[in-house]
């Protein structure tokens, strides 16, 4: 261990990657570096293990922060603001590391991801194995993710890449490495930094979730489906990524024609109140199967509609996330709210606004069975929806979608070279689409 004589409390005790903290319990260090693991894994009981850390020692800075942070991810921002006033009292007594770390997630906290994104930078620079600060950077739901930027993708793997020699074959980095390959199609690096980080930690969410992606873009459906349905069978409920999860199995249980079983899926772990997850995965999740359920050839339910446009309106009216307010458009549209679809059409919200506007008629048109109307918003879309945030098999929505109305309007060879030329594997196994 190594000792640090920055601020007035003495750090003899280090995190899983090496970083001094400024604590002298060993049980607090014990139960932050359990909640981190936790936090990195998408696994159950996150919060509950910093509140243990700050048990054990109270005046243990980064335990405040995290604790704010988890809540935060966890879909209960509401509950987050003493534990990051604390952190931020803390503070001066702890060293230039978590000094620099605390102030990160206290940007992120109060919505500055744009400045966020430019301080990790540079903190990685003199602290490479800080994971906590790096992480929110990392993923589809991510800061950069959720940029609104063209090349997001890019910069993602551009920011990660380099500091892979600082993590060697740490499950986590691995794990958020693969992603951010996989997502770029760099499939079979992806599939070794994957297996990589299963092999570190089995139990890991992310990384099953991750594999599941690889499985998507490979268009491997029962490949896809037996291996996630064995790894969800000991995945608790309250994990964080439980909620998603389920999502990728009712989308595969569906397109290999278990269609009972896709519904059983939602019912119980997808809808709202039969869930549990943070909303916009609720929000993003129901909204997307219950839309593919019916290009792929299911009658329409509107007793569920009304539900998540209802859910949508509570916790999602107009954010300026443009990846929930898509969902959201989609949501009211096929509900028929036209009033809360005209709050967000009039009123753009975020990084990426521009593109609010076309989705949300073209989804307005899918809902009215406008096709014309489908491809004509969505269809430039396409080009650049990365921007929107989420991943490639997320953003299969708005692939989807036009590519339904092609068929819908009686231009099915034009529909097949359109999802043909842009998701290749996928269709090379049957796209999901009744009709095509």
């Amino acid at each position: 261990m190594t000792e640090s004589s920055m601020g007035n409390r003495v750090c003899v005790l280090e995190d899983r990657y090496g970083n001094p903290l400024s604590t002298s319990s060993a049980a607090a260090r014990d139960a932050y570096v359990a909640g981190v693991d936790k936090l990195l894994a998408a696994g159950s009981g996150i919060d509950q293990a910093f509140r243990d850390a700050i048990a054990a020692d109270e005046g243990f800075a980064l335990a405040h922060i995290a604790l704010a942070r988890t809540l935060q991810l966890l879909g209960r921002g509401n509950e987050a603001k003493a534990p990051l006033e604390r952190a931020i009292a803390l503070a001066p007594a702890t060293t230039s590391r978590e000094q620099g770390h605390i102030a990160i997630l206290a940007k992120i906290l109060s919505g500055q991801g744009a400045a966020a994104v430019s301080a990790i930078a540079e903190h990685m620079k003199h602290w490479p194995r800080d994971a906590m600060v790096l992480a929110p950077a990392t993923g589809v739901f991510g800061l950069i993710g959720f940029s609104g930027k063209s090349g997001r993708e890019i910069e993602q793997l551009a920011m990660l890449e380099p500091l892979a020699t600082h993590y060697g074959d740490d499950w986590w980095f691995r794990t958020v490495l693969a992603f951010a390959e996989i997502e770029l199609h760099r499939l079979d690096s992806g599939f070794r930094n994957i297996e990589t980080a299963l092999r570190g930690c089995p139990r890991n969410a992310h990384a099953a979730h991750i594999k599941a992606h690889l499985f998507y873009e490979k268009g491997q459906r029962e490949e896809g489906l037996a291996y996630l349905d064995q790894w969800n069978a000991a995945y608790p409920r309250e994990g964080q990524l439980h909620c998603h999860i389920s999502w990728h199995l009712a989308l595969w249980s569906l397109e290999t024609g278990r269609r009972d079983q896709a519904w059983k899926i939602y019912r119980e772990a997808l809808h709202p109140g039969g869930s549990w997850g943070p909303q916009i995965n609720v929000l993003t999740d129901c909204a997307s199967f219950l839309a593919r359920a019916e290009m792929a050839g299911e009658p329409r339910h509107p007793e569920l509609w009304s539900e998540i446009s209802q859910y949508a309106a509570k916790w999602f009216p107009n954010s300026g996330i443009i990846f929930a307010d898509m969902h959201s458009a989609l949501a009211f549209a096929m509900a028929g709210d036209a009033e809360a679809l005209a709050r967000i059409i009039e009123n753009p919200k975020g990084p990426a606004a521009d593109m609010v506007v076309p989705i949300a008629r073209g989804f307005d048109g899918l809902a009215k069975g406008d096709w014309t109307r489908v491809v004509d918003e969505l269809r430039p879309v396409l080009a650049t929806h990365e921007r929107v945030g989420g991943s490639r098999a997320q953003r299969d929505l708005l692939e989807y979608s036009v590519t339904c109305a092609l068929l819908r309007s009686g231009r099915a060879d034009e529909a097949r070279r359109l999802i043909t030329s842009r998701r290749s594997q996928n269709a090379a196994s049957g796209v999901p689409l009744a009709g095509i």
